[in-house]
C-alpha cells in the first residue's frame, strides 16, 4: 500500500471515529438535559432544557448516519476521483553516527516549593455573619449561574444590554442570575466590592423568599460619588458558603455630589385683629376697694372675638386673668349720739 492510499484511509477512519464520538456525546448530553429539564418548576426554563435535549438527540442521529456513510462508502467514493499512484521512496545514503554524547552528571532538584497561603475562594465577612437570622440549613446542592450586569430589566425581568463595563454616572446597577435548589427561608447574601481598596459599597442579606429555581437579581444604588473608576466584584453566598461571583468595570470620574439648598418655610404676614382697650390678651386691671360710703361696681372685661388660626407661629399661652372678688357693700354709718 502506497503513502497516498494510506493517508486517505487514515483520514476516513479518523472521521468515522469522530462521528461515533459525537454520536455518543450527543445522546448522553441530550438525555441528561431532558431528565434535568423535567425536574424544573418554571415552564420556560423547563421547555428550553427539553428542546435542547431533543436537538442533541437529533444531532446524534445525524452523526450516526454520517458514521455509517463514512465506514461504507467514503473511501471507495474518494478513489473514484483520486486514483492512487505510486510514489518514490527516498533512501538515505549517508548515516551520521554520533561519536560522543555528553551526559549530565548533576541534576538540580528544587528544595523549596512555594505554597500559596491565600485561597481564591471568597469568605463571608464576620460583620455579615452576625446579621444572619435564618435557622434553615442551606441545601449543599443549590447552584447559582455567573452574574450578568445591567442598568435595567425588561418587562419579563431579564437584563437589557448586559455588559461588563459601565461609564459614569452609573446610578443603579443590577446583578442578574439564575438559580436552582434553593430552600425557602435560608439566608442568602450579595456583597458588592470595589477591588482596588476592598471597599464594600452595597450589602444585601435576608432570608430567601423566592422559589426553588428560576431567575433573580441583586440591586446596588449607592451615592454617585462611590462609583469610583476601577474593577468591582459581586459575591453571592448561601448561608456561609460561596456560590457565584461576577466582575465589572466602571470608567470615568465619579460625579461629585451637589449641595442643594433646602427650602424653608416663609412666614406670610396675615392680618390680625387690633385689640381694643378691653382686650383679653393683656391682664385686666384689678379693681381695688375704695372706702366710700356708697357701694361701687367692678369693671368686667368685655368679650372680644378670638383671631382665627393662621400659619403664623403659635403664640405662647398667657395666664388667664384671675377673678377679682366683688367688694362687699359698705354699711351706711350709723348716727352717733349727740
Amino acid at each position: 500500500m502506497n503513502l497516498k492510499n494510506l493517508d486517505i484511509h487514515t483520514a476516513v477512519q479518523t472521521a468515522f471515529f469522530l462521528a461515533i464520538l459525537g454520536l455518543v456525546l450527543s445522546f448522553w448530553i441530550g438525555i441528561r438535559s431532558i431528565q434535568s429539564g423535567r425536574k424544573l418548576l418554571y415552564y420556560r426554563k423547563r421547555r428550553e432544557r427539553i428542546v435542547k435535549g431533543w436537538r442533541l438527540l437529533l444531532l446524534g442521529i445525524i452523526l450516526g448516519g454520517s458514521a455509517f456513510f463514512l465506514n461504507q462508502y467514503a473511501e471507495p467514493t474518494v478513489y473514484l476521483f483520486m486514483e492512487p499512484s505510486p510514489t518514490i521512496t527516498q533512501t538515505p545514503t549517508i548515516t551520521l553516527t554520533p561519536t560522543i554524547t555528553l551526559t549530565p552528571t548533576i541534576t538540580l532538584t528544587p528544595t523549596i516549593t512555594e505554597t500559596p497561603s491565600v485561597t481564591a475562594t471568597p469568605q463571608l465577612p464576620v460583620a455579615v455573619q452576625t446579621q444572619i437570622t435564618s435557622v434553615v440549613t442551606p441545601n449543599p446542592d443549590s447552584v447559582f449561574s455567573p452574574l450578568q450586569f445591567s442598568q435595567e430589566l425588561d418587562e419579563d425581568n431579564f437584563p437589557v444590554d448586559s455588559a461588563t463595563e459601565f461609564a459614569n454616572p452609573v446610578g443603579r446597577l443590577l446583578g442578574f442570575f439564575s438559580y436552582d435548589g434553593m430552600l425557602e427561608g435560608v439566608q442568602w447574601s450579595a456583597l458588592w466590592y470595589r477591588l482596588e481598596d476592598d471597599y464594600l459599597i452595597c450589602l444585601e442579606t435576608a432570608p430567601w423568599d423566592g422559589s426553588t429555581g428560576g431567575y433573580g437579581y441583586s440591586a446596588c444604588e449607592p451615592s454617585s460619588d462611590e462609583w469610583l473608576p476601577g474593577e468591582y466584584e459581586v459575591q453571592i453566598f448561601v448561608g456561609m458558603e460561596w456560590k457565584s461571583s461576577g466582575r465589572f468595570t466602571v470608567t470615568g470620574e465619579a460625579p461629585k455630589p451637589t449641595l442643594t439648598n433646602t427650602p424653608t418655610k416663609t412666614l406670610t404676614p396675615t392680618s390680625t385683629i387690633t385689640p381694643t382697650p378691653t382686650s383679653t390678651f393683656t391682664p385686666a386691671p384689678t379693681s381695688t376697694r375704695t372706702a366710700v360710703p356708697t357701694s361701687t361696681n367692678t369693671l368686667t372685661p368685655t368679650r372680644t372675638n378670638t383671631p382665627t388660626i393662621t400659619n403664623t407661629p403659635i403664640p405662647t399661652s398667657t395666664r388667664r386673668p384671675t377673678l377679682t372678688p366683688r367688694p362687699t357693700d359698705t354699711k351706711w354709718p350709723s348716727p352717733t349720739p349727740q
